[in-house]
């Protein structure tokens, strides 16, 4: 009977370790608004659902670093769910205090961008699973806007 229970054990361990999971990707990091509280950056989040029912979201995490330091973070709660059999892009709207970016002038000042890295945590509630986070990071430059893209 224990011998029966194994062999079920590692059939099941084995159909979770090779079941298809949501996959995910950065696919871009624009500048959308720039305010008197500071710019507001928004990341493309491209997710792909292989299942045939829709995945809810639980939350999106992200943390943006510039320098080695962080310069915005925060949460994202309840963004929806993913389209079932099908790829969901995400909007992940990124705050810069400008007090921050006056502390990276010297970054800034070399040739008028950020180098960035942008850290995202997409959690989503899988129902063998549970709660999944699929980490994404990347790494870029980031424009600043100039006079000419704010006033004309």
């Amino acid at each position: 009977m224990a011998e029966l229970l194994d062999k079920a054990k590692n059939f099941v361990a084995d159909k979770v370790a090779n079941m298809k999971k949501p996959e995910a990707s950065i696919t871009d990091v624009d500048l959308s608004h720039v305010g008197r509280d500071g710019i507001q950056y928004d990341a493309k989040v491209s997710v792909t659902n292989p299942y045939s029912a829709p995945i809810p979201i639980c939350e999106i995490s992200y943390t943006l670093k510039s320098a080695g330091r962080v310069i915005a973070s925060g949460k994202v709660p309840d963004p929806g769910s993913l389209k079932a059999s099908d790829s969901t892009m995400l909007d992940v709207a990124v705050k810069v205090p400008h007090s921050v970016l006056v502390s990276l002038i010297k970054d800034i000042g070399a040739d008028w961008d950020i180098d960035y890295e942008l850290e995202v945590g997409l959690t989503v509630d899988l129902p063998l699973f549970g709660d999944l986070t699929i980490p994404l990071s990347q790494k870029g430059e980031i424009k600043l806007p100039t006079f000419k893209d704010l006033f004309f």
